[in-house]
């Protein structure tokens, strides 16, 4: 049997709450489940205002709209990012102005952003890779300049820096709940505001731009990026557990650097008094190591694996001839092992040791 890259753990009360949202008949967009896993990530994140949407794609997009952000604004924005980051500002009619990575942490480099500020810069788009969160000078800039700051936390729930959650000092920041999150949904996203005007804005334009108070009185335009109750009683059932979550694959992630540790493989650095997510264990080949073949032969071990993304400047829709090496190099070595909650010691130490035997025989061959 093939170890995937990841599986949901839904051992909690994820069945039952689900169960109960079905024979309470509040299947859409309405439901005790909605508000309590608003609850749940408003005193998680230790933000005020949290509002559930439909996926992180759409939270991303909301946040943009709702911070007035549309054609003729430029957006900066790392080009080592999954695509939705780019796509929700060129949807909002925006230009995506992509920025170097840091060959440390993998993250947006604050020094490429400030160079590329202009008078068009109406925002600045942090996106925290794998749970690593990105350096804080990013938002200090975005500040200095008067420019919006819309974090990426897709990935990267539960992570800390110097015990505050991310997302506290931005505008606003969004969340996934894929299947592959830390926290899942199954399909589902939400944003965090601070500012209550914000927040209220983001609430009424998530569905269909509805008063707050009058039904069927439309004074915006708005779109349907709603969350369902069911989908938001699984969520609340995973938040009962995040705590237990984030420390098994803190343990996971701990193992795998352990068993990997020398020169051959380079991790994604964690800065100091950050608490990682760890959502999905990354590390870089050595030069030269074909990773398509790094991959395959692992799958025939038994062993999924990802590569990591690709660059957005190299996608046909988004092409640019600007070089950015930094960041091509990690889009070209990198990739993702088994990292969800249930795997167990003896399925990483297995891993790791597929993995090492692959590496060391393509470079032997070389």
């Amino acid at each position: 049997m093939t170890i995937p890259v990841y599986t949901p753990d839904l051992s909690g009360n994820e069945i039952a709450y689900a169960e109960d949202a079905l024979r309470s008949g509040w299947i859409s967009s309405i439901g005790k489940y909605v508000e309590r896993f608003e609850t749940a990530l408003a005193t998680e994140t230790g933000c005020p205002h949290a509002i559930a949407l439909a996926n992180g794609t759409v939270a991303l997009h909301l946040a943009l709209h709702c911070l007035d952000i549309g054609p003729g604004d430029e957006v900066i924005v790392p080009t080592f990012t999954y695509i939705a980051s780019v796509n929700t500002i060129a949807q909002t009619g925006a230009t995506p102005v992509f920025a170097e990575s840091r060959a440390s942490d993998w993250l947006m480099d604050a020094a490429d952003v400030e160079r590329r500020i202009t008078p068009r810069t109406k925002a600045v788009m942090p996106v925290h890779l794998f749970g690593a969160l990105c350096d804080p000078q990013i938002n200090a800039i975005a500040r200095r300049h008067g420019l919006k700051i819309i974090e990426d936390a897709a990935e990267a729930l539960g992570s800390r820096r110097d015990g505050r959650h991310v997302g506290w000092d931005a505008d606003v920041t969004s969340f996934s709940f894929f299947g592959n999150k830390t926290v899942t949904t199954g399909e589902g996203g939400a944003v965090i505001a601070p500012d209550a005007v914000l927040a209220a804005r983001l609430r009424k334009v998530k569905g269909q731009g509805q008063s707050l108070t009058q039904r069927y009185w439309h004074d915006e335009m708005g779109f349907n990026y709603r969350m369902t109750n069911i989908c938001a009683a699984i969520g609340t059932a995973q938040m009962e557990r995040l705590p237990e979550i984030l420390a098994r694959k803190q343990a996971i992630a701990d193992l795998y650097r352990a068993e990997l540790a020398g020169n051959m493989f380079s991790f994604q650095e964690v800065a100091a008094g950050v608490q990682s997510s760890n959502w999905l264990v990354s590390l870089l080949l050595p030069p030269g190591i074909d990773r398509d073949e790094t991959m395959a032969r692992l799958l025939v071990a038994g062993v999924d694996s990802r590569p990591v993304f690709y660059c957005a400047h190299k996608m046909p829709v988004y092409r640019s001839d600007e070089h950015f090496p930094i960041a091509e190099d990690i889009a070209a070595r990198g990739i993702s092992l088994p990292s969800f909650p249930t795997l167990e010691d003896a399925q990483v130490r297995m891993i790791t040791a597929t993995l090492r035997t692959i590496v060391e025989e393509l470079a032997n061959a070389a």
